[in-house]
């Protein structure tokens, strides 16, 4: 059992540069939240329904992490700082990463599997912070959700998801299976963490960048043109 511990503490080590020891890792609420799942989710199983939801709202006053007892979780699951909900028919596999404030949510089951109302995340699946994954689908294993994604159709295997509605930017399974690729995707599709204070100033320069050429541009115009704009503002 203490191996196993010690197995997992380092799984989260290696997916997360902030810790300078297990002792920190232990202290992470995404651990604990995971801890009270499975006493919860074995009494699921047993029919204490009660007992489960009782030692769920123990665990999500504790951690601020909403895990239904009925939710199925594999080996090596990271929740990386918090605040997430993760409905009753989800399914989880192994060695997934979830960045905070994500929901794996449930819509209207008609047109799926009966019962089956929340999705279905398959092995090695990163899902940046605020993405929202909903209904019940498939994501494929090694896949990437970026950051703020809204995603309700299936995802295919090692496909990296963007936008809303979540789109795939067609990286290659081979390149997003090579190495872990941390948090979500702020500004270039192949989003590097080592660069990632560099891609946000960059995007912010661009965007500064088109103000001012737009303000560059109504100076120079004729006064005519200008007054022009001016009414249409008025």
């Amino acid at each position: 059992m203490l191996n196993g511990l010690t197995a997992y503490l380092d799984s989260i080590k290696a997916r997360d540069p902030a810790p300078h020891s297990r002792w920190e890792v232990i202290l992470y609420p995404g651990l604990w939240a995971l801890g009270f799942h499975r006493v919860a989710h074995w009494l699921y199983r047993g029919d204490l329904y009660f007992l489960a939801r009782l030692i769920n709202h123990i665990g999500r006053f504790f951690t601020a992490i909403d895990i239904h007892p009925g939710a199925v979780i594999g080996s090596n699951f990271f929740i990386d700082h918090g605040f997430v909900v993760i409905g009753e028919t989800a399914e989880i596999g192994d060695d997934v990463t979830i960045y905070q404030q994500v929901t794996l949510g449930g819509t209207n089951p008609t047109g799926g599997e009966p019962g089956k109302r929340h999705p279905t995340i398959g092995n090695g699946v990163i899902i940046g912070s605020g993405a929202q994954v909903l209904g019940p689908i498939h994501v494929g294993s090694r896949a990437r959700i970026g950051a703020n994604a809204v995603v309700t159709k299936d995802v295919p295997e090692g496909a990296t998801m963007v936008g809303i509605p979540a789109r795939s930017t067609l990286v290659s399974a081979e390149n997003s299976a090579g190495h872990f690729l941390p948090y979500g995707t702020p500004c270039s599709e192949m989003f590097d963490p080592a660069t990632q204070k560099l891609e946000i100033l960059q995007c912010e320069v661009e965007r500064l960048r088109a103000q001012i050429a737009a303000l560059a541009a109504e100076r120079q115009a004729p006064p005519a043109a200008r007054k022009g704009k001016e009414r249409d503002r008025a």
